[in-house]
């Protein structure tokens, strides 16, 4: 009875290896059925035996009758000999069956493995993408433009999601991947095994997408952790993540070490609302910078450009607009003052549609002297802004209009509750005050009076759903623009939007900018995958401290309507101190994709800017 147990235990074992040892099982049943079947034929049957060309001739015909019960159709013989073949059959039918529901099952299940998305990647200088949110679907589509130009390319997303859902969802949003294959591995990126299904030991570069919810930063980090304690073998790729919480980022930087790059979408998406209130466009630029579609900036090394000064090469390109500098000590300088020489180990940031596309010209060109103007800027004075809605950022907004603002300036906030914590701060330029509203009811907006302000910011409900917020926001915009035409004093809008696709519906608003943080993080954070040394270029454009991004008049420039070209606006920019890359046409401010805004236009081509034109310049002061 023990040695009874013993091989039923051992039997057990054997069937549980899977599918290649059910089938080995029933290859030997086979072998079994056809070796005792021949024998008994020749033990028992002589003539049909010797008919049959000997044991030999009647393993092969078993083995036949095994595969195809058919074949016993044209059997002749001994009644001896045709039951013995009968029982063959018989057994071979069952044989097959249970092999064809074996190998049919096996199948099934590697079908499901691989719909499961669990085996491992072999891929190399592949980037990875860690997470999922709706900033995948941006990531990829800017990772496939970013590789047009490669041959062969690869984007894999590792994410604790259903392998063909996501290869649906990504197929649906971005159709075209023209040379760059999109791979999708289901997986936590926290645990060290499901990692490895994505090869990052011979990736290009990984980046770590937050995932939707109040835990965001944490599972980010605890990412982070995991990618820099990974053994290492050979060069590592480097890492780029985004934290939500500005109180997380030394931590997240901590835990990403040396290879890894960390940016705080909070802050940005803060910078982002309080430049733009006061001069609208600025995100549909900061879009275009950000974005591979259009225009990029490269940082290049020009040796026919050493011991000229950043001020003398600002039209020494043909294609291209220069930028700032890069120097040799690691330093970014953008928009330098324009008497700083070019050291023979130094680089300049240029802005351009592709590295390809960027050209010196042999001589600079001529400069409409007539069309320049010297208008002074406009002194800066106290206004009144009006900010309705009320989440995360406000405190830091405030901060931060605070020390952008003039003395005497006031901004209300305009929500339900009362935030006494924000309104007995002291504050050095800002007055702040409270009034109730309810943002989607219009008499509510009436009772703010908006016609009193010069500026209205209009933020992102987060206590709701993201589409229900823009939902809501589309309506407090439509009140808004209505009591606006009905005062005749015009005012600017400036509005949080948490999906870009809402923006094109809210065009209808006729808002003069739209902040959608969540995407400009995205295609930052793309860009930095493809190039990290264009991070301390973007902080220094985001950094109040030094030069920034801003939309000033056109009529400081050039005359109203004269005949002139953008080498002329940009010697009209460098007089002033300042660098000028694009324009932006008052006309097409509500006309998509680019909404006036020209960015690294031709030098030389015809240009008549008008009173609602404006002139894209990197500057220190408005």
């Amino acid at each position: 009875m023990r040695v009874r147990e013993r091989l039923r235990y051992w039997f057990d074992g054997t069937m549980d290896r899977g599918t290649p040892a059910l089938i080995g099982w029933l290859g030997l049943a086979s072998v079994g059925l056809i070796t005792l079947a021949a024998t008994l034929v020749v033990l028992l049957t002589d003539e049909d035996t010797e008919a049959h060309g000997g044991w030999p001739g009647v393993a092969w015909m078993s083995l036949l009758r095994t595969l195809d019960p058919g074949t016993m159709g044209g059997d002749t013989g001994r009644p001896v000999f045709l039951g013995l073949m009968l029982c063959v059959t018989l057994g071979g039918i069952f044989i097959v069956s249970a092999l064809i529901g074996v190998l049919t099952t096996g199948l099934n299940r590697r079908i499901e493995q691989l719909r499961k998305g669990r085996s491992r990647l072999i891929e190399h200088g592949h980037t990875i993408v860690l997470g999922w949110s709706e900033q995948v679907f941006t990531v990829v589509e800017e990772l496939v433009e970013a590789n047009q130009s490669e041959r062969r390319s690869c984007v894999v997303v590792l994410a604790d999601h259903d392998k063909v859902d996501m290869e649906d969802q990504i197929r649906a949003r971005v159709p075209d991947t023209g040379r760059t294959r999109v791979i999708c591995r289901s997986g936590n990126p926290l645990h060290r095994a499901d990692l490895e299904l994505v090869s990052p030991g011979t990736s290009k570069s990984i980046m770590v997408l937050p995932p939707p919810g109040p835990d965001a930063d944490t599972m980010v980090i605890k990412t982070l952790l995991v990618l820099d304690n990974r053994p290492w073998h050979g060069d590592r790729p480097h890492v780029v993540a985004a934290v939500q919480d500005s109180d997380n980022l030394a931590a997240a930087r901590l835990a990403a070490g040396d290879y890894g790059l960390v940016i705080d979408a909070d802050d940005i998406a803060v910078r982002l609302i309080v430049q733009s209130h006061r001069q609208a466009g600025l995100s549909t630029v900061c879009n275009e910078l950000l974005s591979f579609y259009g225009n990029e900036l490269y940082i290049r090394h020009e040796p026919a450009l050493v011991g000229l000064t950043y001020g003398e090469i600002l039209n020494r390109y043909e294609l291209g607009v220069p930028a700032g500098l890069h120097t040799a000590d690691g330093r970014v300088l953008v928009n330098p003052p324009m008497d700083t020489e070019i050291g023979a180990d130094d680089d300049v940031i240029v802005l351009a549609e592709d590295d390809l596309l960027i050209k010196l010209a042999r001589t600079a060109p001529a400069v409409h002297g007539a069309a320049l103007a010297a208008l002074p800027g406009n002194p800066r004075t106290a206004d009144r802004t009006l900010l309705i809605g009320w989440n995360s950022r406000v405190t830091r907004i405030i901060e931060l209009l605070d020390s952008f603002a003039e003395p005497g300036s006031v901004l209300d906030l305009a929500c339900a509750r009362r935030p006494d914590d924000v309104l007995g701060a002291d504050r050095a330029h800002l007055v702040v005050g409270h009034k109730h509203c309810e943002p989607t009811s219009r008499r509510s907006l009436e009772a703010l009076d908006p016609g009193a302000y010069q500026h209205i910011l209009v933020l992102s409900d987060e206590t709701t759903d993201p589409e229900q917020a823009d939902n809501r926001t589309l309506v407090t915009l439509l009140h808004l623009r209505d009591i606006e035409e009905k005062l005749g004093d015009p005012y600017s809008i400036v509005t949080e939007m948490n999906d870009d696709s809402n923006r094109e519906v809210a065009q209808v608003t006729k808002a003069d900018d739209f902040i959608v943080s969540s995407k400009l993080i995205s295609l930052m954070l793309t860009q930095l995958t493809e190039n990290r040394h264009l991070h301390d270029v973007m902080l220094d454009l985001f950094d109040p401290a030094g030069s920034e991004i801003y939309l000033k008049p056109a009529a400081r420039y050039v005359m109203p309507g004269a005949e002139a070209d953008f080498a002329t606006v940009v010697e009209a920019a460098r007089r002033r101190g300042e660098t000028a890359i694009g324009y932006r046409l008052g006309r097409d401010r509500d006309t998509p994709p680019s909404y006036g805004v020209r960015l690294n236009p031709p030098r030389t081509e015809p240009l008549r800017l008008g009173g609602e034109d404006h002139v894209v310049v990197l500057a220190e002061q408005e």
